[in-house]
């Protein structure tokens, strides 16, 4: 029986990771959504499936900044004073401070549209340092004709964001060019914090034909609001977080973020089997779903083509 047992535990010592013995893994995030909360799932189970389980051989911290930048400056801190093998910091703002609050510790970054316009690295391909991680850039192109062929007439998008985060700034950059090209314009209305959410919706009524919501953590942790909006006008409401239209988008073309949190897992098991973070490239994540909310459509007043509807990976009734 002791033989058996040494064996067994020869082949665990052999197929467990090599820095299994405390390990951990630090992740903070500027605020809780679903999207968010779907990558920071993704990120624990890759994690387990490569032997590092919560419990046994990791530790695995989390924190949410609650939508305050100065919240994730501090966390970001406290994190770098904790010297965990890896921090993965969810969002832009949170990578921003994480970023700024260490140049050892290797940071995996993840969710962030624009890594070069956020200053996290200065190249994609050979980002150097100790940084390193995934973009979810959203295909906008995509998401113009997405709203285009929903709505033909529509001639002006409303851009709901917060003008505060570096993201959705690259983000409206992209939107107008692409918006021009399909003959259409921009109009913005900002909201800075979750309680100016619906005001900023309201403000679009009468003055665009349809809302835009990038992958705005601000907006998103609040959407109920400008979808309150949206129903109220007969607004159509759109957004680049598919996880967004089960809570009452018409429709999203964009990454499912539970598969975007694998790929970052993927890269921080990289890291904690010994690679360098700054010889990784950082990569745009893979992956792009359509889901249809057809009940969002009907209170909005939309009716579905029956070509967007079958294409759909996901239509919600």
């Amino acid at each position: 029986m002791r033989l058996i047992t040494l064996a067994v535990a020869a082949v665990l010592a052999l197929t467990l990771p090599a820095k299994a013995d405390g390990v951990t893994v630090a992740v903070t995030a500027i605020v809780e959504h679903p999207a968010l909360d779907a990558v920071r799932k993704g990120v624990q189970d890759t994690l387990a499936a490569a032997g590092y389980k919560e419990g046994e051989n990791l530790t695995f911290l989390f924190e949410s900044a609650q939508g305050n930048p100065a919240t994730a400056a501090q966390i970001a801190r406290q994190f770098a004073g904790e010297d965990p093998n890896v921090i993965v910091p969810i969002s832009t703002p949170s990578a921003q401070a994480v970023v700024s609050a260490t140049r050892d510790i290797p940071v995996v970054f993840t969710a962030v549209s624009d890594p070069l316009g956020a200053q996290l690295v200065k190249d994609m391909d050979k980002p150097g340092g100790n940084v390193t991680g995934l973009s979810d850039m959203s295909p906008v192109a995509e998401h113009v004709a997405l709203i285009k062929e929903i709505l033909p007439a529509a001639k002006t998008i409303g851009y709901l964001y917060n003008s505060g985060e570096a993201n959705s700034v690259s983000l409206l950059a992209a939107l107008k060019a692409e918006a021009e090209k399909a003959g259409m314009g921009v109009v913005e209305s900002a909201a800075t914090k979750s309680a100016e959410v619906q005001g900023a919706a309201r403000a679009l009524v009468g003055r665009a034909d349809a809302i835009y919501v990038p992958t705005d953590n601000t907006i998103i942790s609040a959407l109920e609001g400008a979808v309150a909006v949206a129903e109220e006008s007969k607004l159509p409401l759109f957004t680049a977080d598919t996880d967004s239209v089960s809570r009452g988008s018409i429709a999203a073309l964009g990454f499912n973020y539970y598969d975007v949190g694998k790929q970052t897992g993927d890269v921080v098991v990289r890291v904690l089997k010994g690679e360098n973070p700054g010889d990784i490239p950082v990569k745009v994540a893979a992956g792009s779903d359509l889901i249809i909310n057809s009940a969002a459509a009907q209170k909005m007043g939309v009716k579905l083509p029956e070509s967007v509807l079958k294409r759909a990976n996901r239509v919600i009734e």
